[in-house]
């Protein structure tokens, strides 16, 4: 046998090779889909009425099972699973934050004040801490959360309170729970956002 016979396989084996690895880098890479926990408008329900609420909204706590940049789901066996291209438009609690904030302002009538060097009146402090933030394809977003509202001055009121909010995410795969975890940080909102408007005119709130 000459040798260019004996070298024939090997060549042809390299360039199946080589055919192979062009092949699979000029391959399409799936996109990253970014998602957040804003809504798409600002709310149009008017915020309540009276004058504005001035609110120190504190960064949120969020579990550090979940304090990824990917969407980490839970599987039917209780693992959970990060999905590289399903990820947070933000850092995760500053979703959460934003969301919060959002609602207060549009539906409440808070104002943020939050690096805003001005003398002001009386200040509200929020501060939220979640405990749990699940999200199950198919079937639930789940938010549980211990969050808190206090006065800035001296002798002000503070409230304290547990909420459980979950929110059917159905079929749909991730899109349908962000939605989910949007309407979640909504109701949430909405909890803080009352009993903060009856602490600012002097009544009672309870949780």
């Amino acid at each position: 046998m000459t040798r260019s016979s004996l070298s024939a396989p090997a060549a042809g084996l390299a360039a199946a090779m080589l055919a192979a690895l062009l092949a699979a880098c000029s391959s399409a890479k799936l996109p990253e889909r970014f998602h957040t926990l804003l809504p798409a408008e600002r709310a149009a329900s008017a915020p309540a009425g009276g004058a504005p609420v001035y609110v120190d909204v504190l960064p949120v706590g969020v579990p550090a099972q979940v304090d990824h940049a990917q969407f980490v789901v839970r599987q039917p066996d209780d693992s959970l699973l990060l999905l590289e291209q399903d990820r947070w438009a933000a850092p995760l609690q500053d979703e959460l934050r934003g969301a919060i904030v959002e609602r207060l302002s549009t539906r409440w009538g808070a104002v943020d004040v939050r690096g805003v060097a001005l003398p002001l009146p009386a200040v509200w402090r929020v501060r939220v801490d979640v405990q749990r933030f699940e999200s199950i394809p198919g079937r639930e977003a789940r938010l549980e959360s211990t969050w808190s509202v206090s006065s800035t001055q001296r002798g002000g009121a503070t409230l304290v309170c547990r909420s459980v909010v979950a929110e059917s995410a159905g079929a749909g795969g991730v899109p349908a729970l962000a939605a989910a975890h949007r309407r979640a940080a909504v109701r949430l909102a909405d909890e803080i956002g009352e009993r903060l408007r009856a602490m600012y005119a002097g009544g009672t709130a309870a949780c």
